[in-house]
């Protein structure tokens, strides 16, 4: 059997009993014109390894081969999943691995060939999660996410300085990898419907000697920036300089930020700055 001459997904789901679980925040996507989109924004797959997780009763997957992944790994919790997985990968010889893990847990650079494009129609409750895990990746395994939040999270992953939704999320990104927001999906185009929109984004790295390391100082100084983000830094930023021989003020007089400005209105740059400074005043 060929890909082309595989069932229906909706068929597939009934026959083997494939109802979305919600504790694992299951929603299928089985529209195939939106699949083969979010195929596309992985571009030319034929020299890249490619994982995708949480694939579900396939959809993506198939879309993922027919757009011509090289060789797909998918990673998939839920044993339910399993038969119809089989299924594919024997229309697709040699092209699909299934792998029955946790994704949290999972170590995909040991599963790929780097560098790999990962795509994913992320579980709502793990995708934030799993998107900090692959950022922190040392060394990087991938060349490009192409990856499915609930559209509140995909607005907080490329949010500028200024806007409601950006925060630690955007600057922990901002420091690996340039991300872009690609589409909105609308509620309606999945199985079950869920309550709220998703949205597509694609992140790509940043060269090595663009990126910000300090990925551990930087998230306590976001943290403690945006824990408190109706004050002012200078008082926000207490918390961290309490780990260090300085003041909130000295650190930020160090990378030249005014002590009066709020978190919501620092760059991603003026960020890295602070953590650099941190680092310094913290191993002085």
């Amino acid at each position: 059997m060929s890909l082309e001459a595989l069932p229906p997904l909706r068929d597939v789901i009934a026959r083997h009993g494939l109802g979305a679980d919600k504790r694992f925040g299951q929603h299928y996507l089985l529209d195939l014109n939106l699949t083969a989109k979010i195929a596309r924004l992985c571009g030319d797959m034929s020299g890249h390894d490619v994982i995708e997780v949480g694939p579900g009763p396939g959809g993506l997957t198939r879309a993922l081969l027919g757009a011509g992944a090289r060789r797909l790994t998918v990673i998939e919790k839920d044993a339910r999943f399993l038969p119809a997985l089989d299924e594919i990968s024997r229309a697709a010889p040699g092209r699909l691995d299934v792998v029955q893990a946790d994704a949290l847990k999972a170590d995909e650079a040991g599963l790929v060939q780097a560098p790999a494009i990962l795509a994913s129609n992320l579980p709502y409750n793990v995708g934030t999660a799993l998107l900090i895990k692959w950022l922190e990746a040392s060394p990087l395994w991938w060349s490009r996410l192409v990856l499915m939040f609930q559209k509140e999270v995909a607005e907080r992953v490329v949010a500028a300085p200024g806007e409601e939704s950006y925060g630690r999320l955007a600057i922990l990104t901002a420091a690996v990898a340039r991300a872009r927001y690609a589409f909105t999906v609308p509620a309606r185009a999945f199985t079950p419907p869920p309550k709220v929109d998703s949205a597509v984004v694609v992140i790509e790295p940043r060269v090595q000697d663009e990126r910000f390391e300090d990925l551990e100082a930087l998230r306590i100084i976001t943290e403690s920036a945006f824990g408190q983000r109706r004050k002012t830094l200078r008082r926000s930023l207490a918390q961290a300089a309490s780990r260090t021989p300085q003041s909130s003020e000295a650190l930020l007089e160090t990378a030249g930020i005014d002590p009066a400005l709020r978190a919501e209105t620092i760059d991603p740059d003026g960020f890295f700055r602070l953590a650099a400074a941190w680092r310094s005043a913290r191993d002085a």
